[in-house]
């Protein structure tokens, strides 16, 4: 076991503890992960910090359970599997690196969040392809090394997009820099050079951030990380397409998106909506959702620095022209929200309380992959199951991200309950684990599983499994980054 006073030596006086208060907090989270109590929590001021931690923990056969964004937690993944762990808390670490417009290209430590990092690329001209109205102590680092899905699809190449490089302390001790970070030279050296660290793949031929990516700190703890960053327009003509239902409305996105046409692109349902939009609860709520249809498409086209009228002129033509052609109707506002305010407010985390929390308390997603082909019967045959555990459909929300240039979806479905009613968590706890065995045996690809679910998940590869435990092994061979999550 940790002396707290070998803790204290490493992080100083104020940054380790084991208040009971304090532990609680991290004990348990929003999710349904039974709680468990760390036996300490730790603050580190950078990097040498870190490693060091990870060294004593190898010493002492301590867990580590890596945290950097601020709570509501919501996954279980920040809660220790064992009893025992020390927490190893990185909000403090605030440093933005670097912001780097000729590359378009960001880098900074975990603990900076996206309110704290939009203002310092937006002043180089610069704007984060970021996840839907996160939360305002979301960790940027993170999001993307939680693969969030983001809004521009247009800007989306790969899974992990727009993660670049990292410096990671891996569960050796052993401290590494993956991608065009790996080298020659050290960062600075690299700048020199006109080096950008924008390259995920590498070093050679591993392409170490596909293990990193959605390992919920089970193979290291990120120190920093870069990503990709796009230019902020000049000129913005954003607009909504109301549906009920969607084929058509997908067949829409399919071709806007082929045809590399608009910026943000996205889905939402009317609960939806009306849960990010309202201003006063209930009333805005209701007047909001019953103003509008099921569905709702965001879209923005636009310009920039050069020719940026012209661009945005042509563009409009062009969607407008699939519009007619598939039967859409693109339109500045439907019912009581407008496009430009929509936009307004993705371009930004959510104002508190947060989005998800405005409508009844809590909130439990359930999130997957898949083809747009298979979305109308993974839709109806979530609805089918909300029917049968005794939830409103009508009350949970969906959002529905296409990403990777479009070529698949997110599909995300927002469970909204009442955590102080027994009933109402029991009845979305089941309807949670129902779902997720449904939908998965009906082609849902759950790329992202956390808490009790993901042994389900993953458990079904028993390759995968295997595959996983033998790099987990190599990165990390005394099991003591955040054991008891995914298959470890």
């Amino acid at each position: 076991m940790v002396e707290e006073a070998r803790l204290v030596k490493i992080v100083g006086a104020g940054n380790a503890s084991s208040q009971p208060a304090l532990l609680d907090e991290y004990s348990h989270d929003m999710s349904f992960v039974n709680p468990v109590k760390p036996a300490y929590v730790v603050k580190p001021g950078g990097a040498a910090d870190v490693e060091k931690i990870v060294k004593l923990a190898i010493r002492t056969n301590t867990p580590l359970v890596p945290v950097s964004s601020g709570p509501p937690h919501f996954r279980g993944d920040t809660v220790p599997g064992i009893g025992g762990a020390i927490v190893v808390d990185l909000s403090g670490m605030k440093k933005i690196i670097r912001v780097d417009r000729k590359n378009r290209v960001a880098m900074c430590e975990p603990g900076v969040t996206f309110g704290e990092l939009i203002p310092a690329v937006t002043r180089a001209g610069l704007r984060l392809n970021m996840p839907l109205m996160p939360r305002k102590t979301k960790s940027v680092v993170g999001s993307m090394l939680e693969r969030e899905p983001v809004i521009m699809p247009k800007y989306h190449w790969d899974i992990a997009d727009p993660l670049a490089c990292v410096e990671i302390i891996f569960g050796t001790g052993d401290m590494f820099r993956t991608g065009a970070a790996a080298g020659p030279g050290t960062i600075e050296e690299q700048w020199a050079t006109g080096g950008s660290q924008k390259e995920a793949a590498g070093p050679g031929q591993v392409s170490l951030y596909r293990i990193i990516g959605g390992a919920q700190g089970t193979m290291g703890i990120v120190t920093w990380a870069s990503f990709r960053c796009e230019l902020l327009p000049g000129i913005e003509r954003p607009f909504m397409v109301g549906s009920y239902g969607i084929e058509k409305l997908f067949d829409f996105i399919h071709w806007i998106i082929r045809l590399r046409l608009v910026n943000e692109c996205f889905v939402l349902n009317n609960a939806n909506l009306a849960a990010m939009m309202a201003k006063k609860w209930p009333g805005d709520y209701h007047a909001i959702k019953d103003s509008l249809p099921p569905y709702i498409l965001l879209y923005n086209v636009a310009g920039y620095e050069y020719l940026a009228e012209e661009r945005v002129e042509y563009q409009v033509k062009d969607v407008n022209d699939v519009a007619r052609r598939i039967g859409m109707e693109p339109a500045g506002a439907i019912g009581s929200v407008s496009a430009v305010d929509l936009l307004k407010a993705v371009k930004q985390p959510s104002a508190e309380p947060y989005w998800k929390l405005r409508a009844r308390g809590s909130c439990q997603d359930v999130f997957f992959v898949t083809v747009y082909d298979r979305l109308p019967g993974l839709l109806a045959a979530m609805h089918d199951l909300a029917d049968e555990a005794g939830y409103p459909a009508s009350d949970m929300g969906i959002y529905l991200q296409p990403i990777v240039q479009g070529s698949n979806c997110h599909v995300e479905f927002n469970l909204f309950y009442d955590p102080s009613n027994p009933g109402d968590v029991a009845r979305v706890r089941k309807l949670y684990e129902d779902a997720v065995e449904k939908l998965e045996s009906k082609g849902a690809f759950f790329s992202r599983p956390y808490g009790e679910t993901a042994n389900q998940v993953i458990s079904r590869d028993a390759a995968t499994v295997d595959a996983l435990k033998r790099v987990k092994s190599i990165f990390d061979p005394n099991n003591i980054m955040n054991p008891g999550k995914l298959c470890f």
